[in-house]
């Protein structure tokens, strides 16, 4: 008989293909930043910036084109 798991404790319960390796570092280093405590919004940005992963188009993470990153990969 296998273990029963809870239905939405898998991370990639959503994912309908393979994650890009942008994408895995991304992933990596949001799940950094929470195991650090750290959920809001400002907190989430400061650490994407001081992380080695940049937005798609380059440059520094802002709260709008994290939020509109967030809004792209969730469609």
């Amino acid at each position: 008989m296998t273990a029963y798991e809870y239905p939405y404790l898998s991370p990639h319960q959503t994912i309908a293909h393979d994650l890009s390796p942008w994408q895995q570092e991304l992933a990596a280093a949001l799940e950094a930043i929470f195991a650090k405590g750290m959920h809001k919004l400002d907190e989430v940005v400061v650490e994407l910036n001081q992380s080695r992963v940049r937005p798609p188009q380059g440059g520094s993470w802002s709260r709008e084109n994290f939020t509109a990153l967030m809004r792209e990969l969730g469609e």
